[in-house]
């Protein structure tokens, strides 16, 4: 039986004479990873940023954890955590002074070098978010949305220009909140990362959402309709030779 914690309904959003999002309905179920695939331009950059309480949306609605986003929006703040980018951390702080800025904001205790060593960020302790690694970076700021342990996260793209060690290192890092019970949102267009992470995905695009369903049901549909790539025996890839002479063990220096 499934258990929604997010629940979009007929969700419309404009901007003047553009539909950006056109209409669309959804649940995510907690405890999963749920992925929004799309090309540029497809919505779903609107799409979370009306979950996460940024945008107004034109029409519809969206529920999470039962509470309404733009009836409720601060009591829906509490319980998300937003991904944030690198304009959204203050240049002259530390990586603890910013721990601490954000716990100090959501009034939770934290034990700041705990967070870090949690992700192999403790030597970094005293450096500046800018002298970060774009790895080091993403860690960061993942550890950033656990800071007052929400219910969901979302993270857009989070993965997009790392080496593989460490996105391999990210994957797991997010496997790992998934574990503890945390439902996260996930835009990737990596769809690699999309099969190996999500439990559900949702196609967008013009603002509508195609197809809904898991990664191996989504491929299982395709494979009926006669579809078949031309078959390349290859056992191994550029990314396993790359891992394979390089080691997957992650480097931020």
């Amino acid at each position: 039986m499934s258990d929604p914690i997010i629940e979009v309904e007929s969700l419309r959003k404009h901007f003047g004479s553009v539909v950006a999002v056109d209409g669309i309905s959804f649940s995510v179920d907690r405890g999963e990873v749920f992925g929004i695939l799309g090309p540029n331009g497809a919505g779903k950059t609107t799409t979370l940023e009306i979950m996460e309480t940024l945008q107004k949306p034109t029409a519809g609605s969206v529920c999470i954890d039962g509470l309404d986003v733009e009836r409720e929006p601060w009591a829906v703040k509490s319980r998300i955590g937003v991904q944030l980018q690198s304009s959204g951390f203050y240049p002259e702080l530390t990586l603890v002074q910013l721990l601490e800025m954000f716990a100090a904001l959501y009034n939770v205790w934290i034990d700041p070098l705990s967070v870090l060593k949690r992700f192999q960020l403790e030597e970094k302790a005293s450096t500046y978010y800018d002298k970060l690694s774009g790895g080091q970076k993403q860690r960061f700021s993942l550890a950033t949305t656990l800071i007052h342990r929400p219910l969901v996260i979302f993270l857009d793209e989070p993965t997009t220009g790392l080496d593989p060690q460490a996105r391999l290192n990210l994957w797991d890092l997010i496997r790992e909140v998934k574990r503890e019970g945390v439902t996260l949102v996930v835009t990737t267009h990596y769809m690699e990362e999309a099969e190996q992470l999500c439990d559900r995905l949702a196609i967008m695009d013009r603002g509508r959402i195609i197809e809904t369903g898991t990664p191996r049901a989504l491929i299982d549909d395709l494979l009926a309709t006669g579809f078949r790539k031309p078959a390349i025996r290859q056992d191994a890839t550029l990314e396993g030779v790359f891992l394979s002479l390089t080691g997957r063990t992650l480097r931020d220096d």
